[in-house]
Parts: structure tokens; sequence; C-alpha cells
């Protein structure tokens, strides 16, 4: 994969005008901070014809990818390397390493949101505990559903993917 740093991906966009930073992270993310001069295209939406017509068919120019923290961002260069032959980066730490470096992020005037990644980590809880609950008072079934959270927590971690976090994405106060 090709990974770049902040700084790099910062003197990139410095000294070539068409250079495209892409970030794959949520609306409502991006609306409460993202970096000077990024795109916002959801992960979901990324794809190789967005980006033929954002460079207007060039293959030359770089295109660097960021999310919050670098998951999805990995997961959008995968897409776009299998996808189409362009020149794509994927930027390491996100905007939290890009912020860190002390560089230029433009923060909204939006109310602060909660990132998709605790969102799953409130749901995965939620459900572990509801399973359990109902597992010892209602029915031993309900434990199932306690299992079910922690194997799809073990293949999150494993693939580095998470169906609840794709789910979680589409829904309304995330758009």
């Amino acid at each position: 994969m090709n990974q770049i740093t902040p700084k790099e991906a910062y003197d990139k966009r410095q000294n070539c005008a068409e250079a495209l930073l892409i970030d794959v992270r949520t609306p409502k993310e991006y609306k409460v901070k993202h970096v000077v001069g990024a795109i916002n295209i959801p992960l979901n939406d990324i794809n190789c014809d967005c980006i033929k017509m954002l460079l207007d068919n060039k293959t030359d120019v770089p295109i660097m990818i960021l999310c919050q923290s670098g998951t999805r961002s990995n997961m959008a260069f995968k897409k776009l390397d299998e996808e189409c032959q362009a020149n794509v980066l994927c930027v390491n730490g996100g905007t939290v390493a890009w912020e860190q470096e002390g560089l230029p992020v433009e923060k909204g005037a939006c109310c602060q949101t909660m990132s998709v990644e605790r969102q799953v980590r409130i749901v995965a809880g939620f459900l572990v505990v509801l399973g359990s609950v109902l597992g010892y008072f209602i029915n031993p079934l309900y434990f199932i559903m306690s299992g079910f959270v922690g194997c799809g927590l073990m293949f999150a971690g494993i693939t580095d993917t998470c169906g609840m976090a794709a789910v979680l994405e589409r829904m309304p106060w995330n758009k």
C-alpha cells in the first residue's frame, strides 16, 4: 500500500495544485472538522467513476485519501487500487495525525458529532449487555446475541472491516 505522512501529503498538495485530497468520512464528521482543501466523498460513495470525473481523465495526478484515523482510508485505497489505474496514496493517521502535526484544519460551526467508530462501540456494548440480561432473566438462548456480537467484533478486528459501521454510516444522523 502506498502510505504517505500528513506532512508529505501537505507538501505534495502545496507543490501540485491538481493533487486531490479526499476525506472519506461521513458528511457530518467532515462538517465538524476537516483538512483544509479536502473534498468529502464518503467511503460508501467513492468509486473509480467519481475519481475519473474529478481528475478529468488525467492519470498522473496524485490522489491522497484520509479519514479520521486511517481505517476507512485504507479501505478506500484498496477499493480504488483494485478498480482504477490512478496514483492513489493513503495518508497515515488521517485527520487526527494531520492536526497533531500542526497542519491546517477547518472547524465547522456544526455541533460536535459522534464518530462512527464510537457509535459501533456503544451499540456493540449495548447488545452484549442486553443479551446477557435477557439470557439471565428471560431465556438462556439470548446469550447467543452476546456471542454473535463478540464474533462480529473479532471478525472486524481480523479483517479490518466492520459490518456494523457500514450500517451505521447509512443512518440518517450520519448524513
